[in-house]
């Protein structure tokens, strides 16, 4: 009797064959050369888009209000939202005026990219935790002490309600420095193709590097009706795969199980993913061969064959009975789009033997269906 495999092949890059949504705004080709060098196919769509920092009017209003009444505390979330206020202020000519207010301050760095931004600036931060946790300087600012004090908060693209609310509740004044601020994408197209991917099956994973591009898919579903079917997608079939934990809140809160680096950085990101995902590579030893079922495609022997989404319908419906007989009519039903023709499971089935390359891995039962050609094993409860 032939048994499955629990080994991957090697011939094939990790992610060949897998299907990866792309959610991100910046550095969207970075990521997308870092997944496609690994063999996936890359679907982009941006989900949200960013308000440039020389012409935001909630920014330019912040740092106006600093420098009139500075803060006793500045609290720095990321590099880049940083580098880009200071550079902003500079554009409104406020760049020597902020400086010199921060300078008078206690800064906090959330991390070591937010901490090389405020030494780029030539100031010098009191103090950054080592795990890159929002919770940890929440943490040490409590420990502390913040009542009667004036905090600035640099936002990271999506309100820090919970870090807000709990200084505020312990008497703290804060200022909210809203930089690189985000809104929905001006064209929906793209993010639409990619929510209908998700819900329907043809995305295998969907990575997301911010919180608010996670929201932003999240609103377009419910603005869309389609919630239920995506966040199913979510917890079943699709993999959420995030570049932190910040970024896997809004998910998480809504129950969907996420996966994220242990250091939040883009390339660690992508070595998650592809630690994780061909894990849910369906294996087995079928006529003399190995086959193995990615997402969108099928390796026999170790080698990449790509086939038809009506071929991986029943590629996927065979596979879940190996080696039983699986009738043409429930075949049908797994075909998308089918109607009541038999003869198109037929078609299918035709065209997927040609995609695979061997013809023995499926066989014909007459007058019955069809199933893989691996001896079958006894289901659950049968004796």
């Amino acid at each position: 009797m032939a048994e499955p495999t629990d080994q991957p092949t090697e011939s094939a890059p990790p992610l060949s064959g897998w299907t990866i949504g792309i959610t991100a705004a910046r550095r969207a080709d970075e990521l997308t050369a870092l997944l496609q060098r690994r063999g996936a196919t890359v679907v982009r769509a941006p989900a949200l888009r960013i308000v440039p920092l020389a012409d935001d009017s909630d920014l330019l209003a912040a740092t106006r209000a600093l420098v009139a009444d500075p803060p006793d505390i500045a609290v720095a979330t990321t590099g880049i939202g940083f580098r880009g206020w200071v550079e902003a202020a500079e554009g409104w000519g406020l760049g020597d005026d902020l400086i010199a207010t921060l300078a008078k301050a206690t800064v906090l760095a959330r991390g070591p990219k937010a901490k090389g931004a405020i030494r780029a600036a030539g100031l010098r931060e009191e103090w950054s935790p080592e795990s890159e946790s929002s919770a940890e300087v929440l943490e040490r600012l409590l420990e502390q002490g913040v009542d009667g004090r004036r905090i600035a908060v640099q936002l990271h693209g999506a309100p820090l309600r919970g870090f807000i609310e709990s200084l505020v509740a312990a008497g703290a004044e804060i200022v909210e420095v809203p930089v690189y601020r985000w809104l929905p994408p001006a064209d929906l197209g793209p993010l639409d193709r990619l929510l209908d991917a998700v819900c329907n099956g043809s995305l295998d994973a969907v990575t997301f590097t911010s919180a608010p591009a996670a929201i932003s898919l999240l609103e377009r579903a419910e603005q869309r009706g389609l919630t239920a079917e995506l966040l199913h997608a979510l917890r079943r079939d699709v993999l959420p795969v995030c570049v932190g934990p910040v970024t896997a809140a809004p998910l998480e809160e809504q129950d969907v199980p996420t996966v994220w680096p242990e250091r939040m950085r883009l390339g660690a990101m992508v070595q998650t993913l592809t630690a994780q995902l061909p894990d849910r590579a369906r294996r087995l030893a079928v006529a003399g061969h190995a086959l193995e079922l990615r997402g969108q495609a099928a390796l026999v022997d170790g080698e990449l064959r790509p086939v038809p989404p009506a071929g991986m319908a029943l590629l996927r419906a065979l596979a879940r009975r190996p080696g039983w007989v699986v009738p043409r009519a429930e075949l049908l039903r797994a075909l998308p789009g089918s109607g009541d023709d038999e003869h198109a499971v037929e078609t299918a089935m035709a065209r997927l033997r040609a995609a695979l390359g061997t013809p023995r891995l499926i066989a014909t039962v007459v007058k019955r269906g069809y199933r893989l050609a691996v001896e079958p094993v006894a289901e659950p409860g049968s004796y």
